[in-house]
């Protein structure tokens, strides 16, 4: 049986707030959490296959050019080795979220450095890469390669691809240049942002093993069928006859939503020497070939009236990207929606470089974009001579600004209200650079955040077994978010069964199709689509009870009604199954759909040194119904520190010579440490959206990024007035304008 939740209408109720004894919205600790600490949750590399082979990616030494000899003789040769494969199958790149396209361009051509263009496989590991090492790849270099962004932005051009509509090439309104220069106050000023490495905690691996015509993938990644599909498409099979298994993923924030090399390399090796064969990506690799976020150029132009209402509002961002690639990171999706002004303009162009592929990789657009709006009205803020929050407060607007659509929920002005109060703000240091505490300059800043709520194609199958244990099956992936938790929470209160007796499996494109983990829309996807399966058993329980659905309970494994209680197990009898699904529809078309909050920040700087310490920080989100706060919390502290990375230590280097990384280690790559983050106070206003889903929630994940690096941005200047536009805002660019 199957059951489907179209978005067509409002939901004026939803289920869960008929649970007995309510699941949803407690602070439960992750139910995988034992499997994990006892190291029962196998990753992918965790795999070991009888007959198990070792593969070792071999790269392109140069930036762009053409691979003239590849000569594996002494590889060969040497203990354990059992192939140097060069099959012109392996992709030079990784995907994204592309349907059943990859990225299938042989080995010859080479376009950025660190390029795959073969892969040595050897009995174990260590034999491998010191083959590797003895592979000697002769090269002819192309003269006309482009290293640096910054150097060809008279190059740019629009985009090729509005990504399935998700990201707006360009929209404008009214006469942007006419209020600008009517305006009384005004800011024009370019901030830059370079490239980041996602730098998840487990690297990139995949196991590759056939069975006759069938292969088997035990891999990392975020949306197994995508990336089933993409593969499929590069081996030249059907997708049916290709399995990915990720039950447990140990992070992604983009970098594993499309096919990515090593999995094709492993399944192209596999299927050669006809035993499996594992492919693990070192940290170099995968700093090097697996995936980064675009740099960006962004000219924000932003005009005001005497009374800080906006007039004028221009976002014009450049960013960069290989050549034939659709994406691009969309830094004005936030500037369409976050403030009212009559006057609009948004703009992306796209300059074609031979660096490593651009993806996506955690709030792709907003949190770049954001960057720059925020601190943009920061500026606006000070010319004017108000409040920040009160110049964000005069430009709310009532409806979407451009297309005019009704919010489905808008928070805003509560989170700036409530985060104000809750950090003291109306106490903060008003005048850049007065407030000092020996060496240490103290400033505060603030900004906004905002990220859309996206909705995709979701299935899960929920049954009950003859003994009462529900499953949850589907192909979605817990990628460290806690979805293995709130879905067994979910069904706990529409079926009402107690924790211990739901099981739930993920990861598996045996299972039903989800719309994958990213995007901040897995736990709405996947959970609409369990709640559609639960409410359809709902109706079979009643049914089976002889009952009314309308007067049933479900609370303590069972089925309460009329007086009577009947246990689920011998409702279900021999079992029941039910497939729900859900799907966008009406009210994706007819709302403005996004979640927001408001960041609040205290900084030291150190007067000599110019080093940039945080010391306090409270963030407000207004993103419906919350789940876990557990869960939810962690998520959000997990952006903002995103979004504190970005402001103060994160840039993924390119030689200008050859487009090699540089700093390809978390040695060199600087994500923040535990040392560097203080304790991060989040509150979640209780909150509803009645045209999100059937769960009246809306995404987190992304959320604390977004903003959060301007409100650190802002925080700087306010402690020496010092304004850096050209993140990350390192020592170097603050010490010539401290004070003595």
């Amino acid at each position: 049986m199957s059951a489907t939740i179209k978005l067509d209408a409002p939901f004026s109720h939803s289920l869960i707030d008929d649970a007995a004894d309510p699941q949803v919205g407690r602070p439960l600790p992750r139910v995988d959490g034992p499997r994990k600490v006892a190291g029962q949750a196998r990753y992918a590399a965790e795999h070991f296959p009888g007959g198990l082979a070792h593969g070792v990616l071999l790269r392109a030494p140069l930036g762009k050019g053409r691979i003239t000899r590849l000569d594996g003789t002494a590889a060969r040769a040497m203990p354990g080795v059992l192939a140097v494969v060069t099959d012109p199958r392996l992709i030079r790149n990784g995907g994204d979220f592309a349907g059943s396209a990859a990225p299938v361009q042989g080995v010859e051509e080479v376009v950025y450095f660190g390029q795959p263009v073969g892969v040595v496989v050897a009995e174990t590991f260590e034999q491998a890469r010191a083959a590797a090492l003895m592979v000697t790849i002769d090269c002819a270099a192309d003269d006309d390669g482009v290293f640096d962004m910054e150097a060809a932005l008279d190059r740019a051009a629009p985009p090729t691809d509005d990504i399935f509509g998700l990201f707006l090439i360009h929209t404008e309104q009214g006469d942007v240049e006419a209020a600008m220069e009517a305006a009384a106050h005004r800011v024009d000023a370019v901030w830059t942002t370079p490239s980041h490495s996602h730098s998840a905690m487990e690297p990139h691996a995949a196991v590759a093993t056939w069975e006759g015509d069938r292969l088997t993938l035990d891999a990392s990644y975020q949306s197994p069928v995508t990336s089933r599909d993409q593969l499929a498409t590069v081996l030249g099979i059907a997708p049916e006859n290709v399995r990915f298994r990720s039950p447990f993923v140990g992070g992604g924030f983009g970098g594993k939503l499309g096919l990515m090399p090593e999995a094709a390399a492993a399944a192209i090796a596999a299927q050669q020497l006809g035993r499996p064969v594992k492919v693990v990506m070192t940290r170099q690799n995968v700093y090097e070939t697996t995936g980064r976020r675009p740099a960006t150029h962004q000219r924000l132009r932003l005009g005001a009236d005497a009374d800080g209402r906006l007039t004028a509002i221009a976002h014009e961002t450049i960013t960069d990207q290989l050549a034939g690639e659709s994406f691009f990171e969309p830094a004005g999706i936030a500037t369409h929606l976050l403030y009212a002004g009559a006057n609009r303009l948004v703009d992306h162009k796209v300059v074609r470089v031979n660096k490593l592929l651009a993806v996506s990789m955690r709030a792709p657009g907003e949190a770049a974009g954001q960057l720059g709006l925020e601190c943009a009205m920061d500026e606006l803020a000070e010319q004017l001579g108000i409040d920040p929050v009160d110049l964000r407060l005069r430009n709310e607007p009532d409806r979407h600004p451009e297309d005019g659509m009704p919010f489905s929920s808008r928070g805003l002005v509560d989170c700036l209200q409530r985060g104000a109060e809750r950090f003291g703000w109306s106490k903060r240091n008003r005048t850049p650079g007065a407030m000092r505490d020996g060496e240490w300059l103290i400033g505060h800043g603030m900004a906004a955040s905002v990220r859309g709520n996206l909705y995709g194609p979701s299935a899960a199958r929920v049954s009950i077994g003859g003994n009462g244990q529900v499953t949850i099956e589907s192909e979605m992936t817990d990628i460290g978010t806690g979805t293995y938790t709130i879905l067994t929470q979910i069904v706990a209160d529409l079926l009402g069964v107690s924790s211990d007796r739901v099981e739930v499996r993920l990861g598996d494109t045996d299972s039903p199709r989800s719309a994958g983990s990213g995007g901040s829309w897995g736990a709405a996807t996947a959970g609409s689509a369990v709640y559609a399966a639960c409410e359809a058993l709902r109706a079979q329980l009643a049914a089976a009870a002889g009952v009314p659905l309308a007067e049933a309970r479900f609370a303590d494994n069972a089925l309460i009604a009329r007086g009577a209680r009947h246990p689920l197990a011998r409702l279900a009898g021999e079992g029941m199954s039910v497939e729900g699904s859900t799907e966008p529809g009406e009210n994706n078309a007819r709302y403005s759909q996004a979640a927001y909050g408001a960041h609040f920040c205290e900084v030291r700087v150190n007067a000599v040194t110019g080093e940039t310490r945080l010391s306090r920080w409270n963030s407000v989100f207004a993103a419906g119904r919350i789940l876990n706060p557990r869960t939810a919390t962690s998520q959000a502290i997990g952006g903002i520190v995103f979004g504190i990375g970005a402001a103060l230590t994160e840039e993924l280097v390119h030689d200008a010579r050859t487009g090699k990384v540089v700093n390809r280690d978390l040695g060199e790559y600087h994500v923040p440490a535990h040392a560097d983050i203080p304790a991060i106070d989040v509150l979640f206003l209780d909150e509803r959206d009645f045209i999100a889903n059937p769960l009246l929630l809306k995404g987190v994940g992304e959320l604390g990024t977004c903003g959060s690096g301007a409100a650190v941005a802002n925080a700087i200047y306010n402690a020496t007035g010092v304004r850096v536009r050209e993140f990350p805002v390192t020592l170097d660019k603050l010490l010539s304008g401290l004070p003595d």
